[in-house]
């Protein structure tokens, strides 16, 4: 039976299909047959009770630049939809939250994907730390002075904003680094919230494997392998993907984390993981998709629908 299925993104204009995961979950929400619509986080209103957006009926078609059409808007109590892909990009601000808030008012009735309270309450760096024993040593604060006591501890260390996405503001500091005063001033001056802290991982330089787990299993895997003048391996910021295979200890911490992620609603998730530690579990916009199917990996989507499916069954 076909769904109703409203998705929750930026702007559909806005997306590069050839690496966008949301669009990959479009593609194959058509060719099933189900209705789609479009709307921004800033469409959302609450009245009443009533949760409500300016839905665009959508059509995805797999050819850039060509590959969206959007029918007039007409606003919509989202309850009468079947299910709400949640699926805008990060920052992680007020702003999203407060759009978790808006749909924990219609979930489970509908199926907001992932569920929306547990992606409130599993920011990625924050999450990733209830399994400390999977982790490399990492410390999050803004202290400086346990900041300088962990330098002092490891040498050699990564320094990020909590709530960062997409590699952005993401430093190797050194043990010899005369600028760690410098960027310890930037970060103050930059973000209020605290810093995560991070014992440099060399293994970075034979990538970053980014594993895709559906409702609580390993799905799919690939490697982003950095630019050799970078440190981040983000696909966005010219990381090579690479086809890969799990280890067992990559078995062992999807076999570790699934059942938590399972109980949570987190339907689709993307972890990272280098030389054998865990770095983050990313649940709000997770991607991936669309590079390993194009490595001959799996059709992540089709087992993403079938789940869906299966809950809306």
């Amino acid at each position: 039976m076909p769904l109703s299925v409203a998705v929750q993104m930026d702007h559909i204009a806005s997306i590069r299909i050839a690496g966008d995961s949301t669009f990959a979950l479009l593609l194959e929400a058509q060719r099933r047959g189900h209705h789609l619509f479009h709307y921004t986080p800033d469409r959302l209103a609450l009245r009443s009770g009533a949760v409500s957006a300016a839905l665009e009926p959508l059509t995805v078609a797999d050819a850039a630049g060509a590959h969206f059409t959007l029918g007039e808007a007409e606003n919509v109590d989202l309850s009468t939809m079947d299910v709400v892909l949640l699926r805008q990009d990060p920052p992680f601000d007020m702003a999203y939250v407060t759009t978790t808030h808006l749909l924990e008012r219609i979930h489970p009735k509908t199926l907001v994907v992932n569920d929306p309270a547990h992606v409130r309450n599993a920011p990625e760096k924050l999450f990733v730390m209830d399994f400390p024993h999977l982790m490399p040593e990492t410390l999050i604060t803004r202290d400086p002075a346990a900041i300088r006591a962990f330098r002092k501890e490891f040498g050699d260390i990564v320094m990020k904003p909590l709530y960062g996405n997409g590699g952005q503001g993401v430093f190797r500091v050194k043990p010899e680094d005369e600028n760690f005063g410098s960027l310890m001033d930037l970060f103050t001056s930059q973000f209020r919230e605290s810093w995560v802290i991070q014992r440099y991982l060399p293994a970075v330089r034979a990538g970053d494997k980014r594993i895709i787990l559906v409702d609580g299993e390993f799905a799919g895997a690939v490697n982003r392998v950095p630019a050799p003048d970078d440190l981040r391996s983000n696909m966005v910021r010219g990381g090579a993907a690479e086809t890969t295979q799990l280890t067992d200890r990559e078995r062992e911490i999807c076999e570790t984390i699934g059942p938590e992620l399972k109980r949570r609603g987190l339907l689709f998730v993307g972890i990272d993981v280098i030389g054998g530690y865990l770095t983050e579990i990313n649940v709000t916009s997770p991607t991936g998709l669309r590079a390993i199917r194009r490595l001959g990996g799996p059709d992540i989507a089709a087992l993403i629908w079938d789940r869906i499916e299966a809950l809306r069954a």
